[in-house]
């Protein structure tokens, strides 16, 4: 079953790197995703989340606040 991965942040360098980390670990493991990145306020706001970058799979916060390891981010997908 696909998955659907977000990544919620302003912009910012520490979202970029999210982003960036996700969609290694997302090639790497050969998991069928989508990642999208959203930047819009009201959006990421409907999550209830007060600190970004923040990792949503399949619309469950995941992460908040931090990036998490690579080791965490692989767990998150299975």
């Amino acid at each position: 079953m696909k998955k659907h991965i977000k990544v919620l942040g302003s912009g910012c360098a520490t979202c970029k790197q999210l982003e960036t980390v996700v969609r290694e670990v997302v090639a790497e493991s050969g998991v069928d995703a989508t990642v999208e990145k959203v930047e819009d306020i009201q959006q990421i706001m409907s999550y209830n989340v007060l600190s970004t970058p923040v990792l949503v799979v399949d619309e469950e916060v995941r992460c908040s606040g931090r990036i998490p390891s690579r080791e965490e981010i692989e767990e998150y997908l299975h």
